[in-house]
């Protein structure tokens, strides 16, 4: 029993003070921001401040539905300050995977204990993606808990589907770190690949709110294909899982990188 899935479970053992410090991370950020709708968005006020910003950032920062309590949460929380952290702490994660663990020569150690690289390269990425997993499902059943109180208005199916999206977009940039760090095995390439896709989706997901000439640009965002269609008013759509999709395909090419890649041991 003992030697099943061994690298994730020490993965999951070793990280566990880092995803209790990211979790405290996430609570605090849902219960600084929505108890303040009430004060702000019910009345309107947050909406007579929203209409005095220049209408080109206000769509930059996707405020345009904010003076609702789903638009609210999305905008503080799921487009902003929680893409941010869990952005933080997917491309740290992902980096630590396989490049950080190359170049101290940690991950040299392991191999030579007769794990197959792919192995590595699979369970420690099934140990990022489920940390990131558990991460998403507090910030439901925080949202859920502050719902009432916070006189949000959010269907719980459309949270589901939003978390969902959420967590799709930032395992593309954990995965991207990890992709790149089996493929070049340096940690400075992977940082860069998974914060550089970050940057990448926030910003052509910008440019295309700025006008119509520009909107096609959403069809190459990772940002626009989780939130575009707002799945916290909507509900589920099909762009959620266009993520999922590039997360599988970074993953199949990392790992067939790394087996085949020379990793002096």
């Amino acid at each position: 029993m003992n030697r099943v899935l061994p690298l994730f479970r020490r993965s999951m053992v070793d990280g566990w003070r880092g995803l209790l410090g990211w979790t405290i991370g996430i609570l605090a950020a849902l219960f600084l921001y929505l108890p303040l709708y009430p004060s702000f968005g019910g009345n309107g006020q947050m909406q007579q401040i929203i209409d005095t910003l220049p209408p080109e950032l206000v769509r930059s920062l996707n405020y345009d539905q904010i003076g609702s309590g789903p638009g609210y949460a999305q905008a503080t929380f799921y487009g902003l300050i929680g893409f941010v952290l869990l952005t933080i702490a997917a491309v740290g994660w992902g980096t630590d995977a396989i490049a950080a663990d190359e170049e101290n020569g940690q991950l040299e150690l392991t191999l030579a204990h007769g794990v197959l690289r792919g192995q590595v390269l699979a369970e420690r990425s099934a140990a990022v993606l489920v940390r990131l997993a558990w991460l998403a499902i507090v910030s439901v059943v925080v949202v859920m808990v502050l719902n009432e109180p916070s006189e949000l208005g959010i269907e719980f199916g459309n949270l589901v589907a939003t978390a969902v999206a959420f967590l799709g977009l930032v395992s593309l940039t954990a995965t991207a770190a990890i992709g790149v760090g089996a493929v070049t095995g340096r940690r400075t390439w992977a940082v860069s690949a998974g914060s550089g896709i970050a940057v990448y989706a926030y910003a052509l997901n910008a440019l295309g709110n700025q006008s119509d000439e520009l909107s096609w640009l959403h069809d190459w965002s990772p940002y626009s294909w989780a939130y575009g269609d707002s799945p916290i008013l909507n509900g589920w759509n099909g762009t959620i899982w266009l993520n999922y999709a590039v997360v599988a395909v970074l993953l199949l090419v990392g790992w067939l990188a790394f087996r085949r890649r020379d990793v002096a041991v």
